[in-house]
């Protein structure tokens, strides 16, 4: 039982997109109920990723496309607390701001929704020439090698803004790839037509997760999220976020995870398993690996982290992430 005493209101920071609102109040409900004398509140926000939709997600070169504005508010103090998803934050976080809690993860896996009335229940049943719509090209450029028959067209917006896109009968997509997480948080998994999972597709460093992001030295807010913490969880996406920090890659290029404890749940002496890629944009050029490593605390998993990014490197990762980078240069030049 909690006995300090909490001497003020504390306010949650959110993008305004229904998903972020729809996660930022989860958070509150499960402070509020750990807290019920304390008063919590949610502000909402637009981020430069909400605001250019037009542009693709990979030829952005910043990596904080949806954090900057709201941890400028947090370090200004006009919010106490930031609900992120954990796939949006940047493994290098600005002076003063910390990951607080990592909560439990929803189902990390990426998922295909057909259009409306589509008769087709998986991508490889589609003709060649089908449009995929995908912001995401980790998602297309692992897919293309799987499917190198199927197109694949960026789309941007939020999920609802997506599906209208998707189901438009003027608009060419056949299908979209999205974060199974968000649906199934939208309570909008029944547009679900298939699980994606490997070997065709790995999902993005820390999907399905979310994080509460804090400012450092904040004991009090510090001891609030304390209880959010899902320690499984958290020690696979430090591990997949150290992999992401070593090779240097953001958000938006294409490095695969998929993580598992083996034998059941985390334990002192349990053994994490990661399978992890670093796919060219096109597709042709891949590196993986599959690592295996008793992880029992936060110190082990980025280790264990730095080790998988070292494997990679070894099958060409560095060679396929600086021609993607070199890249983004030229055309940003």
């Amino acid at each position: 039982m909690n006995t300090m005493t909490w001497r003020r209101h504390f306010v949650i920071g959110t993008r305004n997109s229904k998903l972020a609102m729809v996660q930022a109040e989860a958070v509150l409900a499960s402070l509020q109920k750990s807290f019920p004398d304390v008063e919590f509140s949610v502000h909402s926000m637009t981020t430069t990723g909400d605001n250019n939709l037009n542009k693709a997600l990979h030829s952005f070169g910043a990596k904080s496309l949806w954090t900057k504005e709201l941890e400028e508010l947090m370090l200004e103090g006009k919010v106490d607390l930031i609900v992120h998803c954990l796939k949006d934050m940047p493994t290098q976080l600005p002076s003063g701001c910390k990951i607080g809690a990592i909560l439990e993860r929803e189902d990390p896996r990426d998922a295909v929704v057909m259009k409306a009335g589509s008769t087709y229940t998986s991508v490889s049943q589609l003709p060649a020439g089908s449009v995929i719509g995908t912001s995401s090209v980790r998602r297309s450029a692992q897919l293309v090698r799987a499917y190198p028959h199927l197109k694949f067209q960026d789309v941007r917006g939020n999920i609802g803004t997506r599906l209208a896109k998707l189901d438009d009968p003027e608009n060419a997509y056949a299908c979209l790839i999205l974060a199974a997480a968000g649906l199934l948080r939208l309570d909008m998994g029944g547009r679900i037509t298939q699980y994606l999972s490997s070997p065709d597709m790995l999902y993005a460093v820390g999907q399905g997760a979310l994080a509460v992001e804090t400012k450092v030295g904040d004991a009090e807010v510090e001891g609030l999220v304390a209880q959010l913490v899902h320690r499984s969880t958290q020690l696979k996406c430090l591990a997949e976020r150290s992999l992401m920090r070593t090779l240097e890659g953001g958000c938006s290029v294409p490095i695969g995870v998929e993580t598992e404890w083996v034998g059941g749940e985390q334990g002192e002496q349990t053994r994490m398993r990661m399978r992890a890629c670093v796919v060219s944009v096109d597709g042709k050029n891949v590196a993986r690996t599959e690592q295996e490593i008793v992880v029992g605390g936060e110190e082990a998993a980025e280790e264990f982290g730095r080790v998988v990014a070292a494997a990679l490197v070894k099958e060409g990762a560095g060679e396929i992430l600086g021609k993607i980078n070199s890249t983004r240069e030229a055309v940003d030049a």
